[in-house]
């Protein structure tokens, strides 16, 4: 039995997810646990997995009151922790993002349960930083350095199967009722970016290529307003995301680590990292693919260029296969999988 403690965003409890959805086809139970306000106390059962709730809150990383506040709030935490673990008597923990994952991670080494880290992006977070010396394994999306040896393992970030691109290019697009022609598709994440949903309406929404536009709720209706053509398709989100992976020639997005699902789906990327993401992590994310050949790194102060080098790639089919390709080299279609089968051998090596 593993229980996973992740949670504050869809982009940690979506991979989470996919390795729960993975460990339960090799026959093992799984459960949750988080944060009752946040992402994953909606997402996991809608997703047909138990859910424990326990309190915490991040910890500032500036001293003073609300960093006090934080830690005897983390205390509190841990005590819950133990109380859950003591009910559900898992095999295994796995941190799955986040700062919930920390007291889990915490109170199952005190409980002398073993535990593994996940990590999304290519610079290690402080809630994981923390935890990594109780952690059996660490499972990075990407490689770090200094963060070797057995205990790291490097896996990719595990991708749902709503963004699995499993449907051939025509059959999505006529989802979206798209025409020939190529299409951009635009993709902030769970909240949408605004810089991104700004330039693309602007650029695009009397005239230019066919676009599908997932905006985020927040900026959905000021996309609305201004949107005045047929060809541009504007959602503010949509739970099957493979399926508009599968309909785009181009992908513009931040450069989160949901990049390993354009990279699964074998999609050339432009990447505008968020410019204020700790440790300038979206970057590191952007270069990696961008050294592989899959994507253009584009820095928020250069928002500019993108319309023209959308427009530019668009046009230019064989560079958009050779980046496609690029990006089906460094995919990690399997990460799910891997770390699966890697929690059911640290489980049965307790036994």
């Amino acid at each position: 039995m593993c229980l996973i403690a992740t949670g504050g965003t869809a982009g940690h409890v979506l991979p989470a997810l996919a390795v729960a959805e993975a460990l339960r086809d090799r026959g093992a139970r799984v459960t949750f646990a988080g944060s009752p306000a946040r992402f994953e106390a909606k997402l996991v059962p809608e997703a047909g997995f138990e859910f424990d709730a326990f309190e915490v809150t991040g910890l500032p990383r500036k001293p003073g009151v609300a960093q006090v506040r934080a830690s005897m709030r983390a205390a509190g935490a841990v005590r819950d922790c133990r109380q859950i673990l003591k009910r559900r008597q898992p095999d295994v923990v796995l941190g799955g993002g986040g700062y919930v994952a920390g007291p889990m991670v915490l109170a199952a080494a005190g409980r002398r349960i073993p535990a593994a880290l996940m990590e999304a992006d290519a610079h290690l977070g402080l809630a994981n930083r923390l935890a990594a010396p109780l952690a059996k394994r660490v499972f990075l999306s990407f490689p770090i350095p200094g963060r070797g040896g057995a205990k790291y393992r490097v896996t990719g970030r595990p991708i749902p199967a709503s963004s699995r691109a499993t449907l051939s290019k025509d059959d999505a697009r006529a989802r979206f009722f798209f025409e020939q022609g190529p299409v951009l598709l635009v993709v902030g994440g769970s909240q949408g970016a605004r810089s991104l949903n700004e330039l693309v309406v602007e650029s695009f929404a009397e005239v230019g290529p066919q676009v599908l536009h997932l905006s985020g709720e927040r900026d959905f209706q000021m996309v609305a307003a201004r949107v005045a053509r047929p060809g541009y398709r504007l959602l503010p989100f949509l739970h099957d995301l493979g399926t508009a992976y599968a309909a785009a020639d181009l992908v513009l997005s931040r450069a989160g680590g949901s990049v390993w699902e354009v990279a699964a789906s074998r999609r050339p990327a432009i990447l505008v990292p968020y410019p204020f993401a700790t440790a300038d992590h979206q970057t590191k994310n952007a270069r990696y693919f961008e050294q592989a050949g899959g994507a253009v790194t584009v820095p928020e102060s250069e928002l500019g260029r993108v319309p023209d080098l959308a427009r530019s790639l668009l046009g230019d089919p064989y560079r958009l296969g050779e980046m496609g390709a690029a990006m089906g080299q460094v995919a990690r279609p399997d990460a799910a999988e891997d770390i699966a089968e890697e929690l059911i051998a640290l489980a049965a090596a307790r036994r």
